[in-house]
């Protein structure tokens, strides 16, 4: 049986069949964006499966690997991680879901993990969904949501924020300029932005029909 990586590269050389294709969406925005809670929706209402960076780095630096601990001290010093582990992590994790459908959220975090990404897998995103907030409103929501990270205290918070903004945009301009940007006001409460969420995926689904 081939892996995930096998099945991508021969979609991309044409030899493959059609059901063997696999659909990603990358999904970017900054810290306290929405980000979970829409893929969550977008999981339960379109059967994607979705693979959060950020979450597969923390499990892999709680999981007493040789790159355990240099992955706590990057994300905690607000560095990006070294594309190739990240792309290891996901492609195991695609890997091992059976999906052919998945949500990438938080990465590409820069213009060398999107590259390395595509060199990697030879899959390119459908499209990236970018979730566009405001960084005051971001600050706010990363600051009231309490979930007992380490990195969620002020210092951290805005050094992700400069990160982000430094090393993503970049990313978002790069696919904005191949049409393959989606962008959501993600300033609006959560219902709201589910709303543009689904026409985004509903309009996909049906290009995938036709």
């Amino acid at each position: 049986m081939g892996t995930i990586v096998d099945a991508a590269n021969k979609e991309v050389n044409g030899s493959s069949p059609p059901d063997k294709k696999l659909t990603v969406v990358f999904v970017l925005g900054g810290p306290g964006s929405g980000k979970g809670t829409q893929c969550a929706n977008i999981v339960q209402h379109f059967g994607y499966t979705h693979l959060s960076a950020g979450d597969l780095l923390r499990a892999e630096q709680n999981s007493g690997s040789d790159n355990g601990e240099m992955i706590k001290t990057m994300i905690k010093d607000g560095q990006i991680v070294p594309s190739e582990v990240t792309i290891k992590l996901l492609l195991r994790a695609m890997e091992e879901s059976g999906n052919d459908k998945f949500l990438i959220d938080g990465f590409p975090r820069n213009e060398e993990n999107r590259a390395a990404f595509e060199s990697v897998t030879g899959i390119e995103p459908e499209f990236v969904l970018f979730f566009d907030c405001p960084e005051e409103e971001m600050e706010k929501r990363v600051l009231n949501r309490n979930q007992g990270r380490a990195d969620d205290n002020i210092e951290s918070i805005r050094k992700r924020f400069k990160v982000y903004t430094q090393s993503s945009l970049p990313v978002i301009e790069y696919y904005d300029s191949k049409g393959k940007v989606r962008k959501i006001d993600a300033s609006k409460p959560v219902e709201e932005v589910f709303v543009a969420v689904k026409e985004v995926f509903t309009s996909l689904d049906e290009k995938v029909a036709a």
